[in-house]
């Protein structure tokens, strides 16, 4: 019998496209020895649909329900991106009723996004059960937005000036419920994952980054804030009406995987303890501004006929955007997510320039996962928390 020789030639494997543990359709072409890895190059572009081209074909009404594709999951952030950009360019106020409901929406938002971090990240890390509890939970969460914006996932409920409908009759009790309900379950994710010997073997030490590093790379959201960084922007750039609410700022200094677990569970119940004191202390008013701004400009007199304000409203609110460029950022789920706008006095955006966290976090893979073992890519991949939407755009 011959004994087969030892190989020292490295190996080069491809994971993705279509692998599970990657989160959607990404390509990693990674290089190995045995079984530690030597190098790794991501493959991005499999999910390019040249989404800022279409929006600078369109105007922000039409834009909203494709803003949506970008990040499926935190589909609300996508939308309030959308409207603050040219709500700043035209210095649009928000009624304060309107900014509560926007307020609630986003961190509901927030808890799905993380909700559907966790369940994958513990599937790929080998515990199934968490992938079958989050669903419970992020069922009675789409229940509520459907509830409320007549879509589960793709809800085009934004709009500038406000927001598309009112609280439906009933919806604030209901969603208080809801709050009194996941507290409990958020405890109980913690007791059956946080002191888990294997899940801390396989997460311990694993994709750790400096704080210095977490800076260079220009990471943000729950990657910057586990190296010890307490930068979330809902306090440091005060929109919408979060300096109104008593909460606190999630953060830890180890910078591994389970520092990044641990920021995102806290997250949830931040988030919860935001919805609460909005619901409780939503104000009366109307829920957006922008109709009775666009009727005083009398272009066509045929738009202050009452059949056009108050039957069909038939054109869309077409707002022109000024002659000036800025950028506008709200903290996502997964970091900050931003738009550089250019206005040119037109309806359409001359430049639309999206700057999505996951891709900017992605960046930081190949120097993380080098001299790993090949089984940890799967840890390191799933504690950053891409989806391949915003990444590709």
């Amino acid at each position: 019998m011959t004994v087969p020789a030892t190989r020292n030639d490295l190996m080069i494997v491809n994971m993705g496209p279509h692998h599970p543990s990657m989160h959607g359709v990404l390509r990693l072409i990674v290089t190995l020895d045995g079984e530690d890895v030597i190098d790794c190059e991501p493959i991005l572009g499999y999910l390019h649909r040249g989404m800022e081209k279409i929006a600078e074909n369109r105007t922000i009404i039409q834009y909203l329900p494709y803003v949506t594709r970008w990040d499926y999951l935190a589909t609300m952030f996508t939308e309030a991106i959308t409207v603050n950009a040219p709500e700043e360019l035209g210095n649009i106020q928000v009624p304060r009723r309107a900014s509560y409901i926007r307020v609630i929406m986003l961190e509901l938002s927030r808890i799905a996004s993380h909700l559907l971090w966790l369940g994958p990240f513990m599937a790929d890390i080998g515990a199934q059960t968490p992938f079958f509890y989050i669903f419970r939970e992020r069922e009675l969460l789409y229940d509520l937005f459907e509830t409320a914006t007549g879509m589960r996932m793709m809800h085009n409920f934004f709009r500038i000036g406000g927001v598309a409908a009112d609280l439906p009759h009933g919806w604030i009790d209901k969603c208080l419920d809801f709050c009194d309900y996941f507290l409990p379950e958020v405890a109980e994710y913690q007791k059956l994952i946080t002191r888990n010997p294997i899940f801390l073997e396989r997460v311990e030490g694993v994709g750790f980054i400096a704080e210095e590093e977490a800076i260079n790379w220009g990471l943000s959201g729950p990657m910057l804030r586990a190296s010890g960084i307490p930068w979330d922007l809902r306090k440091v750039d005060h929109y919408e009406c979060y300096d109104e609410f008593d909460w606190e700022v999630q953060w830890q200094k180890e910078g591994d995987s389970l520092a990044r677990y641990l920021v995102r569970i806290s997250e949830m119940i931040e988030s919860v303890k935001i919805i609460q004191q909005a619901l409780e202390g939503i104000p009366g008013g109307p829920y957006e501004n922008l109709e009775a701004r666009r009727f005083d400009r009398v272009r066509n007199i045929e738009w202050n006929d009452f059949e056009y304000r108050f039957i069909s409203k038939k054109p869309s609110p077409t707002f022109e955007l000024s002659k000036q460029e800025l950028y506008v950022r709200v903290e996502a789920p997964k970091g900050e997510l931003g738009i550089f706008l250019i206005g040119d006095n037109s309806v359409f955006p001359w430049r639309w320039k999206i700057r999505p966290p996951g891709l900017i976090n992605l960046q930081i893979l190949p120097q993380l996962v080098k001299r790993m073992k090949l089984a940890d890519i799967m840890t390191i991949l799933g504690s950053i928390d891409i989806i391949m939407g915003e990444v590709d755009r």
